[in-house]
């Protein structure tokens, strides 16, 4: 939003205005604050942490971090950046993980690695005593280890609501390890933090001075005297915004990683385009790699993202409504869609993405690396999101069918607080038909035909005889869908993260559609573009970048 500064009522104001208390704003506040800059950071929900502090707290700092050297791993920042940037890995679909990265993005991300972890431990960040490895990494670099865990220590779980037994306490990875000891350190730096604060606008005057904020129904001014930062986390809650990547998404792919903990609502995103911002690096929020959308990890709720598993004691269960089944076995359901009629093999999983020597051999930007992959196209999702050939964009809610002996060895409890059944993600009936007839809620268009069901079900039980899945190729069907009372629980695939958003340069400065820098505007994290890595490290390493250069830039 345009506007004049000097005529602007100012409710409230500081050097440097930080939007998102999550992994890019509280480590952009806290380097702002302790560079010398006053910092307003603004959190649109009652708590901080954003999507972060329900993540698993993995972080890919490589470089040749002291983790590093203490585990003879040896790194350095040029391999970071030529494992980011290596046009020749490819995924087993053929989806590329690295190819359409910012060299300029990543090269600052790369040699900007050690300093981060080094500031993260100073700041209180215990990490996980051992060896850096390669669990939960997401095309993080084939050549090697880097994965480091924030431990949970003594904080509270935000999805428990308590905190992890002292015996597993500093070995479990958590996001609230990564967020609740930076919340201190932002609090000792003298950081204002303003929580249930949402920015609207954006504020410009040829440079951005500051944004506005609503607080409970009230609309504030808050002035920036030298730069605002934009650490909003992305877009995957936003559904029109969503779809400008890929028109499948409508509104009822709702699980959303990280939800109803944080939204992704593109905000920061959209406040900044309104004053010329240019988004970037869009094929990697359409690339078929990585964990930006999911197969879900439990069913039967709406939140259902795999890692994140919402339970009675935590702060945000009234919104959560349900934890969820999670599915040891994806034999023991057969997955279906509005019609009631499968469309692919259940235990198949999400798209691959990747990580530590999954190339080999490998040699950086070797033309013979893609031959080194065996092609396995993973279309459950792409299968999922298919859509009933009806003109109409979007798949439709999957349902996941199972009997009460999938009870059984599953080791389930079909009922609440473990099912939302008041909300529509959770049916149970005594016949299959009976079933069908019962699935009615918002994001069910068609109304399931019961003799489509039961002929899907059926069909189904003459494979598990059969020993074989000629429709998908299941690898030999071991259980039978036939003792009531029988189920039908949400199973719809999951938006996660956001790998694009506004253009920045390696100081983190937001650009406009001329590639000229907006004065004053910094982003990083999920809010920005141009990087395909997932997570924590991306957002932690641009918060610093962009909180210190907010402070030196704008005061040079």
């Amino acid at each position: 939003m345009n506007i004049d500064a000097n005529k602007t009522v100012w409710d409230q104001e500081a050097d440097v205005v930080v939007i998102g208390a999550g992994a890019t704003g509280l480590p952009a506040a806290i380097v702002a604050r302790e560079t010398g800059a006053s910092v307003i950071l603004l959190e649109a929900e009652a708590d901080i942490g954003g999507h972060a502090i329900t993540s698993g707290g993995n972080v890919p700092l490589g470089g040749g971090t002291a983790a590093q050297i203490a585990a003879g791993i040896h790194d350095t920042p040029d391999l970071v950046f030529r494992d980011n940037t290596d046009w020749s890995v490819v995924q087993p679909n053929g989806f590329p993980d690295y190819r359409y990265n910012d060299r300029e993005i990543v090269r600052a991300f790369a040699d900007y690695n050690v300093a981060t972890y080094d500031w993260l431990v100073a700041h209180g960040v215990v990490f996980v005593d051992k060896a850096p490895d390669d669990w939960g990494g997401t095309s993080i670099g084939n050549s090697v280890l880097r994965e480091m865990h924030a431990a949970a220590m003594h904080w509270p779980l935000v999805q428990t609501g308590a905190p992890e037994p002292a015996a597993t306490a500093p070995t479990r990875s958590t996001g609230n390890g990564l967020m609740r000891p930076l919340e201190v350190a932002a609090k000792k730096a003298g950081v204002r933090t303003l929580l249930e604060h949402r920015m609207t606008a954006i504020y410009r005057d040829g440079r951005v001075v500051g944004v506005q904020a609503n607080h409970k129904g009230k609309a504030l001014n808050i002035r920036a005297r030298q730069a605002v930062v934009v650490g909003t986390g992305g877009h995957t809650g936003n559904v029109n915004f969503r779809r400008m990547f890929d028109p499948r998404l409508t509104e009822e792919y709702c699980g959303l990683g990280g939800m109803p903990w944080s939204n992704q609502d593109a905000s920061g995103e959209i406040a900044a385009m309104a004053i010329g911002a240019s988004l970037w690096g869009l094929y990697n929020q359409t690339g078929e790699f990585g964990i930006h959308l999911t197969k879900p990890g439990t069913i039967g709720c709406q939140y259902n993202y795999r890692g994140v598993k919402w339970m009675p004691g935590s702060k945000v269960f009234d919104r959560a409504r349900a934890s969820g089944l999670s599915v040891e076995d994806w034999q023991n359901v057969v997955m279906v869609n509005m019609l009631g009629a499968r469309f692919y093999d259940e235990t198949e999983g999400n798209f691959s993405s990747n990580n530590y020597d999954q190339v080999r051999p490998y040699a950086y930007g070797d033309w013979r690396n893609p031959r080194n992959v065996v092609y396995k196209p993973n279309n459950w999702v792409n299968a999922a999101m298919a859509g009933l050939a009806d003109g109409q964009n979007g798949g439709g809610p999957i349902w996941a069918i199972f009997d009460a002996e999938a009870v059984k060895r599953e080791k389930w409890n079909p009922a609440p607080p473990d099912v939302d059944t008041e909300h529509g993600f959770f049916f149970s009936a005594g016949t299959l038909g009976e079933l069908a007839a019962k699935i009615v809620m918002k994001y069910q268009r068609v109304p399931m035909p019961p003799a489509a069901l039961e002929a899907t079900i059926a069909r189904y039980n003459g494979f598990v005889d059969a020993g074989s899945d000629p429709d998908f190729g299941k690898p030999r069907p071991a259980y039978k869908i036939a003792t009531p009372p029988f189920y039908a629980a949400w199973a719809t695939p999951v938006p996660h993260d956001s790998r694009t958003g506004l253009r920045i340069n390696a100081k983190c400065q937001v650009l406009d559609l001329n590639g000229k820098i907006i004065p004053g505007l910094y982003c990083g994290g999920e809010s920005a573009g141009g990087f395909s890595q997932h997570g924590l490290a991306r957002a932690a390493v641009q918060g610093l970048i962009a909180g210190q250069n907010a402070v030196r830039e704008e005061s040079a």
